[in-house]
């Protein structure tokens, strides 16, 4: 009995010996991420969430409209006549606002975008998104200001418009 119990313990104790079937190292397992691209829609959607949850038919305690919160005197700037049932019924007239309100304010700052876009300002990695959201935040003018003298403007939420410069710096808008 004792020789079978230790027979079965060398058994056990005994590295088997297992001839290769190849020299070659397994192959990394290739993984595929997901790459977000920050892109028009994508700023759309996140400054529409942002502004009033992506909801056309909103209007704020301080009278603001729709999607992307407009007041009367942007769409004034920008010619926009109509009466404010006619703006919150109308997500394309509301869309529409809101490519002409980035062209226009791209117009009014594009020598601050080709001063300052891919530099820090102020601890601020500066982008055209990003500056392009202050100013639907906080008007072309208090983008200007912030270059000119560093003065941070605020909405009337207390929002700042660095807030928005940094939140949504690094989209690639094409306009």
């Amino acid at each position: 009995m004792r020789t079978i119990l230790l027979s079965i313990v060398m058994l056990l104790a005994t590295p088997t010996l297992v001839a290769p079937t190849s020299n070659k190292q397994p192959e990394p397992e290739v993984v595929k991420e997901k790459v977000i691209v920050k892109n028009m829609d994508l700023f759309l959607n996140d400054l529409g969430h942002q502004e009033s949850g992506n909801r056309y038919d909103i209007v704020n305690r301080f009278g603001y409209m729709g999607r992307y919160q407009f007041g009367r005197s942007t769409l004034k700037t920008l010619k926009i006549k109509v009466t404010r049932d006619a703006f919150l019924n109308s997500p394309d007239l509301q869309e529409y606002a809101m490519q002409q309100n980035l062209l226009y304010n791209k117009k009014k700052l594009q020598k601050y975008i080709d001063k300052f876009e891919g530099k820090e300002y102020k601890g601020i990695l500066v982008t055209e998104s990003g500056i392009l959201a202050a100013a639907h935040l906080g008007g072309p003018g208090s983008v200007r200001k912030y270059f000119r003298s560093g003065k941070v403007a605020k909405d009337g939420n207390g929002i700042k418009i660095t807030n928005y410069m940094q939140r949504f710096s690094g989209y690639q808008l094409n306009i």
